[in-house]
C-alpha cells in the first residue's frame, strides 16, 4: 500500500509541468515595467544582487572561519589528527563541525557581506546612471541636421572642350 502511494504521488509530481503548461494560455504577454518609479527598479536589482550573492558568500565565509578554527586550533597542522579542524576539501575522517551558534554567526556575517555587496553594486549603478545623465545634459541644446550629397562623378571618357 506505501509503495503505492508513492509512486501515485511521484506520478502525479511528474506530471505537474504537463498539466500547468497544457493550462496556460498560448498568447505571450510582456511585462511593461515603464510604470514602476525608478527606485522600485533600483530596490529589486538590489534584492536580486544580494539574494544572488548570498550563497557564494556563505560558501567563503564558512571557509574562511573554518580556515581560522584550524589556525587557532593547531597551527594548520595537515597530520591526520590535525585535519580534523581543517576546513571542507581538507577534512579527514572523524572531523569537527561547527557548532551552532558558529553556524549561525557565519550565516548572519554572510548575509551582511552579500547586502553589502549589493549596496556597493546600487552605488556603482547610481553613479554612473547620475554621470550619464550629467553627460547628456552638458550637450548643447537643439538638434543637428546632418546633410549628404553623393560626390560628383568625372566623366571617365574626357570632354571635347580638352581637344580645342
Amino acid at each position: 500500500m506505501k509503495k503505492f502511494v508513492f509512486f501515485t504521488v511521484l506520478i502525479f509530481l511528474l506530471l505537474t509541468p504537463v498539466y500547468q503548461a497544457a493550462a496556460q494560455n498560448s498568447s505571450t504577454v510582456a511585462f511593461d515595467t515603464t510604470g514602476f518609479p525608478q527606485w522600485v527598479k533600483d530596490l529589486r536589482r538590489w534584492e536580486i544582487v544580494a539574494f544572488g550573492t548570498f550563497p557564494f558568500s556563505l560558501f567563503f565565509v564558512t571557509f574562511t572561519m573554518d580556515m581560522i578554527r584550524w589556525n587557532n586550533a593547531n597551527g594548520m597542522d595537515f597530520s591526520e589528527q590535525g585535519r580534523r579542524y581543517a576546513p571542507w576539501p581538507l577534512k579527514s575522517a572523524g572531523a569537527f563541525e561547527m557548532s551552532n551558534s558558529d553556524f549561525r554567526r557565519s550565516i548572519f556575517v554572510a548575509a551582511g557581506v552579500s547586502m553589502t555587496a549589493a549596496l556597493v553594486d546600487l552605488i556603482i549603478v547610481i553613479v554612473k546612471r547620475n554621470n550619464e545623465r550629467r553627460r547628456i545634459d552638458s550637450l548643447p541644446a537643439g538638434s543637428v541636421t546632418i546633410e549628404r550629397t553623393p560626390p560628383e562623378v568625372e566623366d571617365p571618357g574626357g570632354t571635347d572642350d580638352e581637344e580645342e
